[in-house]
Formats: structure tokens, sequence, C-alpha cells
């Protein structure tokens, strides 16, 4: 992934909370599209100039080619804060984060993120390297903010489970974990949208963490169809589980690791 600053230029008076309500719509409208990573972007001001420092998995991820509609929209309304269109400048390569997947056609690809990732959760299912959101076809209303949300509830209830200091652990572990959570529900959905529009089998990771016996674990039947899906060699060193039929993977329960 990629450092890159984008400096917007007053060619006019304007007010801080002017520039603050555009810029930062911007910058939602990007994160919504996959253009740029996580969740806080400062806004330093600097005699006439505003920059934001934002992490993107591209070096081109900003090309226009990339917009959404949302995004245009977002360009076109700087003009209100009396804003010139960005100008972006690449400071470098981020040595902290993963390296974007090469742009080709995987044979497969998995919906898989953890709270330690700011990358796309879309994963290449031949590298585990993430694939950014704006190479494929927006997969509702322009954009991809429900891939985003989902990702950033996901993340959440990672964090809480991987916490395990207060009775919320339990309703974030059944989040990630069962089929039948609302969570998890809408992100196999969005699997099959992924799937439906890149013609691409596409996958959903299921957290695992619990059981009885390595043995019972090892016999863990899908949990949607229930069907053998054990297999003798992990993929990735991760999933230990994958189901071709439900497009459902899985680890070995961490606690027989």
């Amino acid at each position: 992934m990629y450092v890159i600053e984008m400096q917007f230029e007053c060619f006019d008076n304007t007010t801080v909370s002017a520039v603050d309500a555009a810029v930062n719509g911007l910058m939602d409208a990007l994160r919504y599209n996959g253009q740029i990573l996580g969740r806080e972007f400062p806004i330093v001001m600097d005699e006439g100039m505003f920059r934001v420092r934002v992490v993107c998995p591209e070096q081109e991820s900003l090309h226009p080619e990339f917009h959404s509609a949302q995004v245009k929209a977002c360009l076109k309304r700087l003009s209100q804060a009396s804003l010139l269109a960005p100008k972006v400048k690449l400071l470098g390569r981020d040595i902290n984060s993963e390296a974007a997947a090469e742009d080709f056609t995987p044979s497969w690809q998995i919906i898989y993120t953890t709270y330690v990732h700011t990358c796309s959760p879309l994963r290449c299912g031949e590298t585990l390297m993430p694939i950014p959101l704006y190479r494929i076809p927006a997969t509702f209303n322009g954009d991809h903010k429900a891939v985003v949300k989902w990702q950033t509830e996901w993340q959440a209830c990672d964090e809480i489970q991987m916490a395990g200091g207060c009775q919320a652990e339990h309703a974030a572990l059944h989040e990630i974990r069962d089929v039948d959570s609302d969570l998890f529900r809408r992100g196999w959905d969005l699997r099959g949208r992924i799937e439906y529009l890149t013609k691409i089998p596409t996958y959903y990771y299921q957290y695992q963490v619990g059981g009885q016996s390595l043995a019972q674990e090892q016999q863990r039947p899908c949990p949607k169809c229930g069907g053998a899906w054990f297999q003798a060699e992990p993929l990735h060193g991760i999933f230990h589980y994958k189901c071709d039929d439900c497009r459902i993977v899985s680890n070995l329960s961490w606690d027989f690791q």
C-alpha cells in the first residue's frame, strides 16, 4: 500500500467548516469506493492549502478512471467550499501494510478480514493478497459502501471477542461465527453479489474458536449443508475447511492450534 498526500488549494475566501464538510465528504466517498483505506483522515491547514494524508492500495488508486459516481459528485462540490480539485502527491510505500494483489483474474477469491487489517476484505484465493474493491463492479448503488460497512462491523466484533473482557464478547463471537447471525448472513449475501458481478467463485470466511476436542473439531461439518469440508492441508496456513457448494472457508478452532 502507498501513502499519498492530497493537497486542496483555495481559490477564494472560505471557512474551516466549509472545507471540513467538503473534504471529509470526499474522503468518505473515496473510502466507500475502496480507493483509500482506514477511517481517520486528519486535515492540516497550511497557508491557504489544506493537506490530507491517506493510505491507498496502489500508486494509481486515486486515478479518475476508478472514481464512483459519488466520488465525482463530491469532487464537483469542492468548488462550493472555494477549493480546487486536489493535487495528488505520492509519498512512498507503507512498509507496515500489505501489497495489493496483482491485477489478474484469480480462479477464486475470499471475503476475509480481521480487526488488525485495514486492507480490502476481498482476497485473491491463490495468493491471499487483498484485491482493491474499485477493481470490481460496484456492489450496490454505485460503490462498495455495503462491503466497507460490513468490514467495519466485523472488525469491531472481532476486536471485542479477542479482548474478552466483557459479556459483549459472546454476542460479538456469535456474529462472526454463527451462520444464523445478522452479520454472517449479510456478509455471505455480499459474497454472492460479488461472485455474480465478477463471475469468480467467491468464498466467505467463518471464524471458529472453542469446541470440545481436536478430534471432534476435525469432524466438524459445514455449518450450512452439513457436508464434509475438512482439508488435509490448510489453505494459506489458515483455512482448514472449504465447502465448494456453500462457498465457505473456516479455520481449525484457535483453541487447538
